[in-house]
């Protein structure tokens, strides 16, 4: 019957409609190889490390993780637990300009001499300021020692973004991004979710448009069949 083709197709069209709602990307995050050149106290140093930048959203902002693979640089003797606190900047491109602070916690354990200084998980919080795409790509990365600024290390082969975040200002609609936060030290996600990205948060709102789609369609199925019934 003609009424049941109907209804047929508006179910395939609403549940079809909600699986490209859903899948939309929101966030783009890739892990990029930093050749790090870095000034120390003992002379120059370098080394290449993996970093992987990650974010999360957090009300009207957004927790923001750089992580290290890998150790930039070493010391010629021992660091105590507790002495070395890495800090970082990000440099913020596309919709949103300037950079972003982030920061470390002290190392829990003490570094033997002449081995890499592991870096791990540097976090800071972003506030978005405009619209649109936002990129972060790993800049200048600072580890400072022993009361001391022990080594400075540059990007030397212009690595590409390690995020891409598409952002509303204003804290609403997509799930990452915003404008530049120079505030400094960073804030760790809620309940140590370290590091995860946004479109889990993104998945959630297109889920619900997805379901409202279903919804809509539903009701013009029992639209359809009660019209042919009279």
């Amino acid at each position: 019957m003609p009424y049941r083709r109907r209804t047929a197709f508006t179910l395939a069209a609403a549940v079809a409609g909600a699986a490209v709602l859903a899948s939309a990307p929101a966030a783009h995050a890739t892990v990029v190889d930093v050749n790090y050149a870095c000034e120390t106290k003992i002379g120059p140093k370098g080394a290449v490390s993996p970093v992987d930048i990650k974010a999360v959203r957090s009300g009207s902002a957004y927790a923001v993780t750089m992580s290290f693979e890998k150790g930039v640089s070493d010391s010629p003797i021992e660091l105590p637990k507790g002495v070395m606190t890495p800090r970082a900047e990000l440099r913020l491109g596309g919709a949103d300009s300037g950079t972003l602070q982030v920061k470390g916690t002290p190392n829990t354990e003490a570094i033997p001499p002449n081995t890499p200084i592991k870096i791990g998980q540097l976090t800071g919080t972003y506030t978005p300021k405009k619209s649109g795409k936002v990129t972060f790509t790993a800049g200048l990365l600072t580890v400072h020692a022993l009361g001391m600024d022990a080594a400075v290390c540059t990007p030397k082969n212009n690595p590409a973004p390690s995020l891409e975040l598409e952002v509303t200002a204003g804290g609403g609609g997509a799930d990452s991004g915003g404008g530049s936060d120079d505030s400094g030290g960073g804030q760790a996600p809620s309940g140590g979710e370290l590091p995860r990205t946004g479109p889990l948060d993104s998945a959630t709102a297109l889920g619900t448009l997805g379901g409202t789609v279903l919804l809509t369609g539903a009701a013009g199925v029992l639209w359809l069949t009660r019209r042919t019934a009279r």
